[in-house]
């Protein structure tokens, strides 16, 4: 299907009314009538005006839609409560009672194997495609079954440049969003491989590939709002046709929204984390969004008094996998190779790339260092650096780029590449 899409001009964002006229002319109600409705929509952890749409979107086709439900998007993060899918949606607990009182409201559980339905299996000849040779073994594609209650499901989501998958959106919202773990820990591995930084802000890599096959398999009606969201969370795009093809309009907008590029590298990075981020395992997106302009044996700070949990839904494993580049883990296969293949590549995307000698011990090219509630020794234990942020005044390091220096306010979604890209970034060699 084509694209129908509403761009703002410049630095200016939609207005309310310019979406609720898009959305409007996307969704017809006469063809939604008495038909069941999921909308997928993600969670507190990405910054999108998903209460507009979604109020938009129940207007259009609400009353005439037989059901028109809601799915948080969680992958493996934690469930949601009711009240925070309220806010999420930007709806009041009085709202939630009245005027939305028949929407149900579903969090994805990955790690429930009832909720999960196999679909089939992505045979080991096709990921060897997919993946440029690095991976050979047969993927089998699991999704929640509740999909299946509905005659279409809308995503509601948006898009930004991401360190497994290039660019988040579309598919994704499916696989990981509201998929089982096998495909999940497959496709986050193979971009811990590839490294972030030969990923994150390109378009057609290995796991966007793996990611859309994935997708063709749900053989449920497809739909997709894919934004392009301003720091501020207002618009500048929005994008609708199925997953892939408002997915492929929306990344060639972020791309020129969310890439800022700087001339040179810098020695020293504060990358402040927004409260949205409260443990490192979506806190470590203040290291992936940074690291192509982090210099060599520089140090990038993750700045996040409001953390004090590794992972509050894998924390305990990481802790005992520790941090450390995907060339360590991979040198060290046997012993890691028992563990979930995505809490691994999150270990790698926050460590950052790196090297192995030939005894085996890793060299990563720059340092990454907490700034958080996390204590000294569970910063050693998890082979990460410490910095105590009581001693840390984000100002000192305001408008020092001249001295290598770079402040981020409010890091973990706008990506800084530097123009003349390193061999390790995608850059030809020297």
């Amino acid at each position: 299907m084509s694209v129908i899409s509403q761009i703002a001009e410049g630095n200016e964002s939609l207005t309310e009314e310019q979406v609720k006229e898009l959305i409007a002319q996307s969704l017809p109600a006469v063809y939604y009538a008495g038909k069941k409705i999921l909308l997928i929509v993600p969670d507190s952890t990405r910054t999108a005006p998903v209460g507009l749409l979604f109020k938009a979107i129940h207007k259009q086709i609400g009353d005439c839609a037989a059901k028109l439900d809601v799915m948080i998007a969680l992958g493996t993060h934690p469930a949601m409560s009711e009240e925070a899918i309220c806010k999420r949606l930007e709806i009041t607990l009085d709202e939630r009672s009245s005027q939305y009182s028949t929407v149900q409201f579903h969090n994805h559980e990955w790690d429930n194997p009832e909720a999960i339905r196999r679909i089939g299996t992505i045979p080991a000849s096709t990921i060897a495609e997919l993946s440029n040779g690095q991976f050979e073994m047969d993927v089998p594609v699991e999704i929640n079954r509740k999909i299946y209650e509905y005659d279409q499901v809308i995503i509601a989501g948006p898009v930004f440049p991401h360190e497994v998958v290039g660019f988040s959106g579309g598919n994704k919202y499916l696989f990981p969003g509201i998929s089982g773990s096998k495909i999940l820990n497959f496709f986050h591995w193979l971009g811990a491989v590839t490294t972030n930084p030969m990923i994150i802000g390109n378009k057609w890599t290995p796991v966007r590939k793996v990611v859309d096959r994935a997708g063709d398999m749900v053989d449920v009606d497809k739909r997709c709002f894919a934004m392009v969201v301003r720091p501020n969370n207002s618009l500048a795009g929005l994008c609708f046709g199925t997953p892939e093809t408002a997915w492929d309009a929306a990344s060639d907008l972020s791309a020129q929204v969310h890439i800022t590029y700087k001339e040179k590298p810098f020695h020293t990075i504060i990358s402040c984390a927004p409260p949205m981020y409260d443990d490192i395992w979506v806190g470590g997106k203040c290291m992936y969004k940074l690291e192509p302009v982090l210099a060599d044996e520089g140090e990038l700070i993750i700045y996040a008094p409001h953390i004090k949990d590794v992972s509050h839904t894998h924390g305990e494993l990481l802790k005992e996998i520790g941090y450390h580049t995907s060339a360590y883990l991979l040198h060290h296969w046997e012993e890691y190779k028992q563990y979930p293949w995505g809490l691994l590549a999150h270990s790698a995307h926050v460590k950052g790339i790196g090297s192995v000698d030939k005894d085996g011990h890793e060299h990563p090219r720059a340092r990454v260092t907490l700034a958080t509630g996390l204590s000294r020794e569970l910063c050693k234990k998890i082979n990460l650096g410490f910095a105590d942020h009581r001693t840390i005044n984000i100002e000192d390091y305001a408008d020092r780029e001249n001295e290598g220096i770079l402040l981020v306010r409010k890091a973990g979604e706008m990506l800084y590449h530097l123009k003349q890209r390193p061999p390790w970034a995608g850059g030809p060699e020297s």
